[in-house]
């Protein structure tokens, strides 16, 4: 299957689908990176919060796949803001990795009591700079962090990585991204699995011969969404590779954007302030 890609603003391309490594234990991880490789997947979605950024290095160094041919993430923890401690942290995450370069770092949350996003953004701009990453962007942003970022810098992020599916389908902030000329990116994109015994979602599965997974995985798809659904498992990463070949009506994708109920499993970027170090 052709792997669909997504040109972001500082013109870079992105493959649209990835997986992510949240919750794998390190020990693990090289081989779920190397698995998922063998199925398809081109991009790796990691953090320093996930604990296995060694383990996603050691995947991505010991692939059959050639380094460039992969997109490689990683995210900045709350602990680490700051120009300065952005800095120093970024160092460590290559260290634990292993790579030379990084194809996209982000802020993984805006946490605006500490207010330092700001001057954290700027030592991710030096990093792009300097040839250190080649994109850089943020995750949890909404509308106020990302204009505060844009009006004091000049740079707008390539990436804003939000909680998004069916339960919380985040149409103002993907306008608002879409507006920015920033990509969406869905994390949880399953949201727990707790949209899948919806009729909406059964009927179309059962109309199709697909998993619910799939069909929820396909809705992201078709809204211009990149998307890094997690699994350690072989056939479950090799079936959530195979969304690409099908595809919803546009009466399924309305039935699936009904079930939009702003329920967010995860934190609230405007409230979530955890910054314990790793």
């Amino acid at each position: 299957m052709t792997q669909p890609m997504m040109t972001l603003n500082d013109g870079h391309k992105m493959p649209q689908l990835g997986t992510g490594i949240w919750q794998i234990d390190d020990a693990k991880t090289p081989q779920v990176v190397q698995q998922a490789l063998s199925a398809g997947y081109r991009l790796i979605d990691g953090a320093a919060a996930y604990k296995n950024e060694r383990g996603m290095g050691e995947g991505i160094r010991n692939s059959d796949v050639p380094r460039d041919q992969i997109f490689v993430t990683s995210k900045l923890w709350n602990d680490a803001q700051g120009y300065d401690q952005a800095l120093r942290t970024f160092d460590e995450t290559m260290k634990r990795t292993g790579l030379d370069k990084l194809d996209l770092f982000l802020i993984h949350w805006p946490l605006p009591k500490l207010d330092a996003y700001v001057e954290t953004w700027k030592a991710l701009i030096r990093l792009r700079e300097e040839g250190r990453v080649t994109s850089i962007g943020v995750a949890n942003f909404h509308e106020n962090h990302l204009q505060r970022l844009i009006d004091e810098t000049g740079v707008t992020p390539a990436l804003n990585q939000i909680e998004l599916h069916p339960s919380l389908a985040q149409t103002q902030m993907r306008k608002v991204n879409e507006r920015l000329g920033i990509v969406t990116q869905s994390w949880t994109p399953l949201g727990r699995g707790d949209s899948f015994e919806a009729p909406a979602v059964t009927q179309i599965a059962e109309r199709l011969d697909r998993s619910p997974a799939q069909v929820i995985l396909r809705w992201h798809i078709q809204h211009g969404l990149s998307v890094i659904p997690k699994s350690e498992h072989p056939d479950r990463l090799a079936q959530n590779f195979a969304v690409l070949d099908f595809e919803l009506t546009a009466d399924d994708m309305a039935a699936l954007d009904g079930l939009d109920n702003d329920h967010r499993t995860g934190p609230h970027p405007d409230d979530f302030d955890y910054r314990e170090p790793l």
